[in-house]
């Protein structure tokens, strides 16, 4: 490989090693704008964080810090994960227009909703975290305390513990658009989720069991709402799915398109008789679609060729274009020597304009093109020339188009 293509295969690398670069620093900037901001109002947020839990300590007690850093860095920490959730919106913008030049335009117009709803939701699981499930664990867990022991929680483990809960929350609501995004890449299906139903409800309060505080109330309340937007998202996904079908099936009904040798596009459809009627013209006839517009419907009295005829009726069509071909060089050489004839002017002609009537028949030579894509392996194009061989042809040469569209018809069913 030379220097010269090894720098075409580089440079668009490099570009987008630049441009991730750019991107990463751009989140970066919106992260430490936000925390240079909450930093000063740190204390505030976190008695703001920790409110769920003093509000139900004992009359008297409070907080401790147990570590001499602690005061200060537990609101520095606070502050800065709040900053890096505030910030979540313009990290998954940047992520969304890194991506966005390498999509298709349908999943630029689904990326947009589903960036979208998963913030939202993430958000909203952390609001039901603060106001729901906070109150409920922190009232039981205090309540539960052995007579004569303080409860004096240490501010950074409740931090720790809160985050926690958070990030678990916040992941948990993204259920609906995990379910979305399965069906809308075929991996399942909404049936088949609704059928696992059993297995998914257990597998929320596994869950719950996992990302929560060994306690049965904030698993009960991670669990159901997992399996409540579950729900949701089977519901959704369900028009997903319905939608795509309809979109399957518009493009099933789609005509169908005959291409011949000279790769001109004919459409077979209903739809053109009706066009040829209003013009005045008789529709043509289509011996190898039926009513509803499937291809290759023979005749009740159709015969296959066995493979001797086959071979027998191909070594016919050839000669008799290797002898038309023969008399069609006659010919030209005869009208060659008339033209080099000087007294040929004075000739009295029919007047057939020059035409020769022994023409090679378009017909056969459509059908030893047929041969050579069978050789080829191009069974498209091989049929597009024999579905015009049968509106075209003679008796003899539709029998011999629909016995070569019957051989590639089991050639296909033994593949399948």
């Amino acid at each position: 490989m030379s220097q010269d293509s090894q720098a075409e295969i580089e440079q668009p690398f490099i570009t987008h090693l630049l441009e991730l670069r750019d991107r990463l620093l751009r989140m970066v900037v919106a992260v430490l704008v936000l925390f240079i901001a909450l930093f000063p109002f740190a204390n505030q947020i976190y008695v703001f964080i920790a409110e769920p839990l003093m509000s139900h300590l004992p009359e008297g007690t409070s907080m401790i810090a147990t570590q001499v850093a602690s005061p200060f860095l537990t609101p520095f920490k606070m502050s800065l994960v709040a900053s890096i959730f505030l910030a979540m919106p313009i990290i998954l913008y940047q992520f969304w227009a890194f991506v966005a030049p390498g999509l298709y335009l349908h999943e630029r117009k689904m990326i947009v909703p589903l960036l979208t709803s998963s913030v939202i939701l993430f958000y909203t699981g952390m609001i039901f975290a603060y106001y729901v499930v906070f109150p409920l664990v922190f009232g039981f867990l205090t309540g539960t305390a052995p007579e004569g022991v303080a409860v004096m929680t240490d501010i950074a483990s409740y931090l720790d513990f809160v985050l926690t809960l958070f990030f678990a929350f916040g992941f948990a609501f993204e259920v609906p658009i995990a379910t979305i995004v399965l069906v809308m890449m075929g991996v399942t299906t909404p049936d088949k989720l609704r059928e696992k139903r059993p297995y998914i409800i257990v597998a929320a309060f596994i869950i719950g069991m996992f990302l929560t505080p060994p306690d049965v109330i904030s698993q009960t309340l991670l669990a159901l709402p997992m399996w409540i937007l579950f729900e949701f998202g089977v519901f959704f996904s369900a028009a997903f799915a319905k939608k795509k079908d309809d979109e399957d099936e518009d493009r099933d009904e789609q005509p169908v398109y005959a291409t011949g040798a000279a790769g001109s596009a004919v459409a077979e459809s209903p739809e053109n008789n009706t066009a040829a009627e209003s013009a005045g013209e008789p529709a043509p006839e289509r011996p190898w679609y039926d009513t509803d517009n499937k291809p290759l419907k023979y005749p009740d009295d159709f015969v296959p060729l066995t493979e001797d005829e086959m071979e027998a009726e191909l070594d016919r069509i050839e000669a008799e274009e290797e002898a038309e071909e023969a008399s069609a060089r006659s010919a030209s050489e005869v009208k060659t020597e008339a033209q080099d004839d000087p007294y040929d002017d004075y000739d009295d002609h029919s007047g057939d304009g020059g035409q020769d009537a022994s023409a090679t028949d378009p017909v056969d030579v459509k059908l030893v093109q047929v041969m050579e894509y069978r050789e080829e392996n191009n069974l498209r194009a091989a049929r597009g020339l024999l579905y015009e061989v049968l509106e075209e042809g003679d008796e003899s040469q539709i029998r011999v188009a629909r016995n070569i569209l019957s051989q590639l018809d089991s050639d296909d069913n033994d593949i399948i």
